[in-house]
């Protein structure tokens, strides 16, 4: 059963709930959010997509597969962990880049962190919610 009203609004909330979930994936490594919560409010947005229009058409919006998700998200975690390892630093260690981004603020390996945690998150939470409500 397709409810009209929840159809109608997913049309508004699904950029708009993306939208936010990059906002909170922006600001994350320097004040409270970042890549956990961005991933489950962007998975939140495709989930009521997916209730609203069926399974098949939230696949094919969403244009990647969760599992190549998961993947580019631990590549991305594990390698911005390792890259302070090239410079004999302990892994994990903070770097940053001299130049400043408006939005952003200094680029540096917690924000490539934080973006790899954002897709692990969205691709779990999707693959699960995608698989129970294909049963």
């Amino acid at each position: 059963m397709i409810s009209l009203i929840l159809a109608t609004a997913i049309r508004y909330l699904l950029p708009l709930l993306l939208l936010l979930s990059v906002y909170i994936l922006l600001r994350g490594h320097n004040a409270p959010g970042g890549g956990f919560i961005g991933g489950l409010v962007a998975s939140s947005a495709f989930a009521l997509f997916a209730l609203a229009h069926g399974v098949d058409l939230s696949k094919r919006v969403l244009r990647i597969a969760p599992r190549n998700l998961i993947t580019a998200g631990l590549f991305t975690a594990g390698s911005s962990g390792c890259v302070p390892l090239f410079f004999n630093l302990p892994f994990m260690t903070g770097l940053w880049f001299e130049t400043h981004i408006n939005v952003i603020g200094k680029l540096g390996t917690p924000f490539f962190f934080d973006l790899g945690v954002f897709l692990v998150v969205l691709g779990v939470t999707l693959m699960i919610i995608f698989s129970l409500m294909e049963e």
